[in-house]
């Protein structure tokens, strides 16, 4: 895959790759969505509004409609890509409320973050629900090899993310050492979502590897854009919540590919901005340029487009069918969300 600049009617295939998902997905997503709002039901009065509330605020799906499609590429279903898909739903959104504690973040999707309408406490608490409930309906499959996976996928997860916490602000940190993060806190979920899903229609040993490094591959490509799309995306063009990572001290590859190969003046000026939670828009403008001038958001975009072609080429692997041509279209959308 050559990733150009694309037209605008190039550009729509974005919203058609992910429409696609989302209508084949449907049948199996309204189960799903049924299935998550029951276990959301507490008589706790403040873990079902807090937990609706992210829930409820929008967001993709796209790991809980991973983990259906897979199941469909391969045969009838046993019914416990529900089960699987809801559990990766809140596995994700238990991450989400605790991240945000811990990056003191103030919005999210677009809303203000629970913890600014809650408090950290009750939201560190409903994630640790979310996390409860994810294992008691994995629990309920009997599948001691699925529970292991998912199981595994989380411990991973807060790894990663004490990883990261790590290392904030670390200026020793390297492309790999980021590499090993966004392995850990984004792919694994989406790695594990993907094999769940495949295993519960019985696929082979030889698939479920497929499956595992299309979901990991897609998982790595989807968090280099995501912080391509931190500083404006492959325009560098500021929107809003541009800059979050910066003023959170975090280490992404644009930020660490510009302090290797900018002048010592703009390595100060990053270094200034770093952390700083009161770094301003016309501070941030210059970084952003100096991203652009040392190439740091298109090579971060070059390394998704990498990580992109592997998902696809994984799937190569299984036999050829709309599903998986769907699944490729996927890892493309990842890509094209920059643009």
């Amino acid at each position: 895959m050559v990733l150009t600049l694309l037209s605008e009617t190039e550009s729509t295939s974005v919203e058609t790759a992910l429409d696609r998902l989302v209508s084949f997905t449907k049948n199996d997503m309204d189960k799903v969505n049924s299935l998550i709002l029951s276990r959301t039901d507490s008589h706790v009065e403040i873990v079902p509004k807090l937990a609706n509330y992210l829930i409820e605020a929008g967001g993709k799906r796209l790991r809980p409609m991973l983990t259906v499609a897979a199941a469909n590429l391969f045969g009838p279903t046993n019914g416990n890509e529900i089960f699987y898909a809801a559990a990766v739903e809140f596995m994700h959104n238990a991450t989400l409320l605790h991240d945000d504690v811990v990056d003191e973040s103030n919005m999210r999707r677009g809303k203000p973050a629970a913890r600014i309408v809650w408090g950290n406490q009750a939201s560190v608490l409903v994630g640790d629900f979310l996390l409860g409930q994810a294992f008691l309906m994995m629990v309920e499959t009997r599948d001691l090899d699925a529970l292991g996976i998912l199981s595994k996928a989380a411990t991973i997860i807060a790894e990663g993310e004490v990883f990261q916490l790590v290392k904030t602000g670390d200026l020793s940190t390297g492309a790999e050492e980021y590499d090993q993060v966004i392995r850990a806190k984004t792919a694994a979920l989406f790695e594990a979502a993907s094999e769940v899903g495949a295993m519960a229609s019985g696929a082979n040993d030889v698939e479920r590897a497929a499956m595992r490094t299309y979901g990991m591959e897609l998982g790595r490509a989807f968090q280099l854009v995501d912080d391509v799309l931190d500083y404006g995306g492959g325009s560098g063009s500021l929107g809003k919540n541009t800059g979050d990572d910066l003023r959170e001290g975090k280490m992404t590859l644009p930020i660490i590919i510009a302090l290797k190969d900018g002048s010592k003046a703009e390595q100060d000026l990053i270094k200034s901005a770093l952390g700083n939670q009161d770094t301003d828009d016309k501070t941030l403008q210059s970084i952003v340029a100096i991203l652009e001038k040392t190439g740091a958001l298109q090579h971060t975009l070059a390394e998704a487009e990498k990580c992109a072609s592997a998902a696809e080429n994984a799937l190569q692997a299984i036999a050829k069918s709309p599903t998986r041509d769907l699944l490729g279209d996927i890892a493309q959308f990842c890509l094209l969300r920059a643009y």
